[in-house]
């Protein structure tokens, strides 16, 4: 297995690591993580190999992030759905925090198409 690659440009950076700050925004305003998910769309593309594992990881999370908040919407009838809303914070941002982790080391994301943390 090769190693991976790591990078010492920090201007490439800058995109991945606003949209990691958008989605911890977007606990509180949640229209950011919205806009955090478009700007990954849309630089996953020309980004270096590195760097396209950080935007799949962040496209993965606000998908399914939002696929835990709705089952825990329809489950919290039966009170259950308040204990999955939980977890699907605490995995949203433990996935964020980690993903802005790697980035500042300048290396690609480990496992961006995982569904644990």
């Amino acid at each position: 297995m090769s190693e991976p690659a790591i990078s010492t440009n920090p201007s490439e950076r800058g995109n991945a690591n606003l949209i990691y700050i958008l989605y911890l925004v977007g606990c509180v305003a949640g229209i950011t993580a919205l806009v955090g998910v478009v700007m990954a769309y849309m630089a996953k593309d020309e980004a270096p190999d590195w760097l396209k594992s950080h935007y799949h990881n962040q496209i993965n999370i606000f998908w399914k992030g939002l696929l835990y908040m709705v089952a825990g919407a329809v489950l919290s009838v039966i009170l259950i759905g308040f204990l999955i809303w939980l977890a699907a914070f605490i995995w949203y941002i433990v996935r964020v925090v980690k993903g802005m982790q790697t980035l500042a080391k300048g290396e690609a994301y480990p496992d961006p198409s995982s569904w644990t943390f």
